[in-house]
């Protein structure tokens, strides 16, 4: 099925980490460019100016992302279409190969009201008249972190905020990873993707992200809380659950699942090293 679009989405220098990739977070940006590109582009443009919101992504990461003066080429497709929710698809393209397919689930939202609000027939009308069946990405089970799970600080940057005074939504991505990386570093100092290449000979390769978006969050001066924990551990790979919280209220705003494959320094998958994996059965996640 041919996409209702392809965007050129320009990269960025800065958006490499550490290995020399664009980071995964990054790719969620990417992600957005394309998406709002295309909103202002047809008869649904007013619609970013009234609220629409992400509800969540799922992203897979097949191949990494290499700087380029070229822009990368992001393939969009309409797909489900609800009274107040839609589905948009991705795969986004670099010299010819998929390195990343995503699924954004969005809602049109009534800052004024609080709540989500019907299509009108002519918004609806739009959307279907671009919409195709788009393959399901395969589940990755439904876990929360457990009492036990690691704790860190978040302070939310006034730059996280969006054009509607809330963090955007591709900024959970980095509130997620830096837990994550936090959480790897007190398991084995050296499983900091930082040090990882340098001294352990091993580095941490996200294939797959999903994160689901429970409420809006707002700057503030108090930090929030990301709390991390280990769903699953396989041989050469793992999944962790993430959860952004307000721990003065108790408010859960976002849930992540990333699944990351140990690698060695030419990205070949290796085995998860005993000290990280003992490390890890400190902080188990719990069913959902």
């Amino acid at each position: 099925m041919s996409p209702a679009a392809v965007i050129p989405v320009p990269l960025r220098w800065v958006d490499l980490d550490a290995q020399g990739h664009v980071n995964n977070a990054v790719i969620a940006d990417y992600l957005q460019e394309a998406r709002v590109r295309f909103l202002l582009g047809g008869d649904n443009a007013a619609l970013l100016g009234h609220g629409t919101l992400v509800v969540g992504h799922q992203v897979e990461y097949l191949a990494p992302v290499e700087f380029r003066n070229e822009p990368v080429e992001v393939r969009l497709w309409v797909g489900e279409v609800g009274a107040s929710r839609f589905t948009i698809g991705y795969e986004v393209v670099q010299g010819g190969v998929v390195a990343a397919r995503a699924r954004t689930l969005l809602c049109i939202f009534d800052f004024d009201a609080g709540r989500p609000r019907r299509m009108t027939a002519e918004e609806r009308g739009w959307f279907l008249a671009q919409a195709s069946p788009l393959q399901t990405l395969r589940p990755l089970g439904r876990w929360r972190p457990g009492e036990s799970a690691h704790c860190a600080p978040l302070t939310v940057r006034w730059t996280d905020l969006d054009a509607y005074g809330h963090v955007n939504n591709v900024r959970f991505f980095d509130f997620v990873a830096e837990a994550r990386v936090q959480m790897s570093s007190s398991a084995d100092p050296a499983g900091n993707r930082m040090s990882a290449a340098a001294q352990a000979g091993y580095l941490w390769m996200v294939v797959r992200q999903d994160v689901d978006y429970l409420a809006q969050l707002d700057h503030r001066l108090e930090p929030y809380q990301t709390r991390v924990a280990v769903a699953d551990m396989g041989r050469t790979s793992m999944t962790l659950v993430a959860e952004v919280i307000d721990p003065l209220a108790g408010t859960v705003h976002a849930r992540a699942t990333t699944v990351l494959v140990c690698g060695d320094r030419t990205g070949r998958p290796v085995p998860v090293p005993d000290e990280l994996r003992h490390g890890m059965e400190l902080w188990p996640a719990v069913p959902a």
